[in-house]
Order: C-alpha cells, then sequence, then structure tokens
C-alpha cells in the first residue's frame, strides 16, 4: 500500500511535467502563429474584445453583479480597443497598455471579493474569470512578439531619425531588444534542451 503511494507520488510528477511541456509547446505554436499571420490575429483578438464587451452588456441587464465589477470591465475592454488600433505594436509603458494592467488587477480583486462574499457554482466562477477576464489578456499577451518580425513601413514621427539612418536601419537598430513569448520560449530552447552536433566525415 505505501509503495503505491509513493509510486502515485512520482505519477503526479510526471503527469505535471508532461502538461507543462504540452501547455509551454502549445503557446510557442500560438505565438508563431501569430507571428506569421499578424492581420488574421489582430482579427481574431478585435472579435474576442468585442466578445467580451458583449458580455459585460449583457451582465448589465441579466445578472446581478455589481456595478464596479461591470463598468472596470468595459473600460479594460476600452483601453484593449485602443491597444488594438496599434496592433502589433504594443507599447509596455503606454497609457493603454499600463490601464489596461491595472484594471486586470482591479477587477480580479472585484470578482474575488464577489464570489467569495456571495456563493456562485464553481462553473460559473470559472466561467466568469475565463471569458471576461482572461480570454483578451491571454490572447495578446501570446502576440506580444508579434512586433519584433514586422517590417517597417514608415517613420514613427515621435523617435526622429538621425541624418545618416533611414527606415530600414532604424528598424534593425532597434530589433535587437525582443521582448514576448516566442523569445522567452526560444531562449529557454537554447539555454535548456541541448544542441544537435553535426558530425564531420
Amino acid at each position: 500500500m505505501t509503495f503505491l503511494y509513493i509510486l502515485s507520488y512520482i505519477s503526479t510528477i510526471i503527469q505535471i511535467c508532461f502538461i507543462t511541456i504540452a501547455i509551454a509547446a502549445g503557446l510557442y505554436y500560438l505565438a508563431e502563429l501569430v507571428e506569421e499571420y499578424t492581420v488574421i490575429a489582430k482579427k481574431i483578438i478585435s472579435w474576442l474584445v468585442i466578445f467580451t464587451t458583449s458580455i459585460y452588456v449583457l451582465f448589465i441587464f441579466v445578472d446581478d453583479l455589481p456595478w464596479t465589477m461591470v463598468l472596470c470591465g468595459l473600460t479594460e475592454q476600452l483601453f484593449h480597443f485602443i491597444i488594438m488600433k496599434d496592433f502589433p505594436y504594443v507599447e509596455f509603458f503606454s497609457f493603454s497598455f499600463l490601464g489596461a494592467v491595472l484594471l486586470l488587477i482591479i477587477n480580479h480583486i472585484l470578482a474575488f471579493r464577489e464570489f467569495a462574499t456571495i456563493y456562485y457554482p464553481f462553473s460559473e466562477v470559472m466561467a466568469y474569470f475565463t471569458l471576461c477576464l482572461w480570454l483578451v489578456p491571454f490572447a495578446l499577451f501570446i502576440s506580444l512578439s508579434a512586433n519584433n518580425n514586422v517590417l517597417p513601413t514608415t517613420v514613427n514621427e515621435q523617435t526622429p531619425l538621425l541624418d545618416n539612418h533611414d527606415v530600414v536601419t532604424n528598424y534593425f537598430s532597434k530589433k535587437g531588444k525582443k521582448l514576448g513569448l516566442l523569445t522567452f520560449f526560444n531562449y529557454a530552447k537554447e539555454s535548456i534542451l541541448p544542441q544537435r552536433v553535426k558530425k564531420s566525415f
């Protein structure tokens, strides 16, 4: 009996490792798709923002959720709309990005407070968190690496170039500063996984 108990712990650790690898592989694949098809990704994320906004509008008429949660969620979706205007370019220190992150944290606090005081079935709580809180930020998180590989079309007016720089030179000079999910996975792949050495005969 004790040996089977020890085996259950070992199998649980192995299952957690398999689930983690599967999630990482899925996220890597999604990040690759977003980098490859940025126009389609922008349409999908925009429709997700509209879908989440319509859920919050329905909450006004259907359920008795607090107005603070609904208004905070609607304001967060407004910030997501502003972020989507410049997609795939996302400025991490822009007002819209920081506002969306701040409202996401506030909305989590309000949701935890509401669901802790009033009983809701677990499936309804997970439905709110999944569709209203996590869906759009998760999609934006996956697509953060898309702006690393988008070629420039115009020079940004806020960053004037020097006389000896053109659009392409400016692009490649800033290209070294990569942030995003795909960059993290590529770094993890190069540093953790063993490299294949080609044999020379």
